[in-house]
């Protein structure tokens, strides 16, 4: 499957339902509780940088983004579609995220998964991501996975 990555505004209608799916799916593996997806209000602030992963004809797989704040930043909303997957589209998005992050100062990149999210955990480690205590407004919780990574 060919496919690109392009930093896009989150609202068009096929990203909304991007990020949908993608929420209804985590609604169905953790409660409300252990579930800390950016809004969409949040999503769209001037430190969110949100990359949209599309077919050759647009029809839109993928997406992710990134929080910068001072110093580190954070990974969100990384969702790939059932069908896409398969098709490296989540190691891509993760190389585009690190790399704009790096670019925008970032020394850390951070990010919170769910236990259950198996595919994304070994994702995470075979790009170098460690485990870690909880971080910024986050809170213990037996439910969710807390990573870092050294960026150079």
């Amino acid at each position: 499957m060919e496919y690109t990555i392009r930093f896009e505004k989150p609202t068009t209608e096929d990203v909304l339902l991007l990020l949908a799916e993608g929420e209804a799916y985590g609604a169905s593996l953790y409660p409300a509780e252990s579930n800390h997806f950016l809004p969409l209000d949040a999503v769209c602030a001037a430190n969110i940088h949100f990359a949209v992963a599309r077919t050759m004809d647009g029809t839109a797989v993928g997406t992710g983004a990134i929080a910068v704040f001072d110093g580190w930043a954070e990974i969100k909303r990384m969702w790939v579609v059932p069908s896409a997957r398969g098709a490296g589209i989540s190691k891509a998005m993760l190389s585009t995220l690190q790399a704009t992050a790096q670019t925008m100062g970032a020394s850390v990149l951070r990010l919170e998964t769910g236990v259950l999210n198996v595919e994304a955990l070994a994702l995470y480690e075979r790009f170098g991501f460690a485990r870690r205590a909880p971080f910024a407004e986050y809170r213990p919780d037996p439910l969710s996975v807390f990573m870092e990574k050294d960026l150079p």
